[in-house]
């Protein structure tokens, strides 16, 4: 993916203190409300991300050791979270909180010290191994997805950053492209994205390995153009794709569907 090796630090970060700064002014029934995660409550949500903030500095210091976890090789998207939250049910709010907080803290200042080469290392992600930058790339997109679960059943704005949004995207583009490769329904090939609020151009070359580039799509590729935030949402299986979508990119937007059956 186009970018430097520390470009999620910035983007993370604010995302995480800005959630912290949601979560610390919501009353007590609020944290008992729905989310949008299906038989998720807002406080369910907070201990996952708390949950998986854990994985995440574990699956760095790992990484950055030279001795990337294995820990997801059986992992069930829909199953394993779902058993990682009922184990915190009992908590209340305030120390559900205070775990979010303290993950952050341990997982930011993990970041904060690596250099070039530490953020080139490999560690553990969901989809495998990838280079921590990109670790921290789905991190940032999950995070990014679940502030919105939390805030918009309680009609809460989220501010739109670009690095934030574009950084989900193309995140979230690479891995539902990664997970048809898998699957091998999709004939490799070149694709682009058009979106605006804000406004991001990139193409993707997917063959054994995906590729995404802040480069002009390939003449006659097939574009996906949309608002960004919407682009993120619909191929992340919050909502429905509100513009149709060119023929070859539809393997492409089913690809998360396939693999999260329930939400999150």
């Amino acid at each position: 993916m186009s970018g430097v090796p520390h470009d999620q630090l910035i983007p993370l970060s604010r995302q995480r203190r800005r959630l912290e700064k949601v979560l610390a002014g919501l009353h007590f029934e609020d944290w008992r409300s729905p989310s949008r995660c299906a038989g998720w409550s807002i406080q369910d949500v907070v201990a996952h991300l708390a949950g998986v903030n854990r994985f995440w500095t574990a699956s760095v210091l790992a990484g950055v050791a030279g001795a990337p976890t294995q820990f997801l090789s059986n992992f069930d998207p829909v199953a394993t979270p779902a058993l990682m939250v009922a184990a915190m049910r009992g908590q209340t709010p305030r120390s559900v909180l205070d775990q979010f907080v303290s993950t952050n803290d341990e997982l930011l200042d993990v970041l904060g010290g690596l250099d070039e080469k530490g953020w080139t290392a490999v560690a553990e992600a969901p989809p495998g191994h990838l280079p921590i930058r990109l670790v921290m790339s789905h991190a940032l997109w999950d995070a990014w997805i679940h502030e919105r679960d939390i805030g918009l059943p309680l009609a809460l704005v989220q501010p739109v950053h670009a690095d934030e949004v574009g950084s989900s995207l193309r995140y979230v583009c690479a891995l539902t492209s990664a997970i048809v490769i898998l699957t091998r329904r999709l004939t490799p090939g070149s694709f682009g994205v058009e979106a605006h609020d804000p406004e991001l151009r990139f193409a993707l070359a997917i063959a054994e390995t995906v590729d995404v580039r802040d480069d002009a799509p390939l003449p006659g590729a097939p574009m996906l153009r949309g608002d960004a935030v919407a682009l993120i949402e619909a191929i992340s299986t919050r909502i429905q794709f509100s513009v149709e979508a060119p023929a070859g990119w539809a393997p492409l937007i089913e690809g998360l569907a396939t693999v999260f059956t329930a939400r999150p």
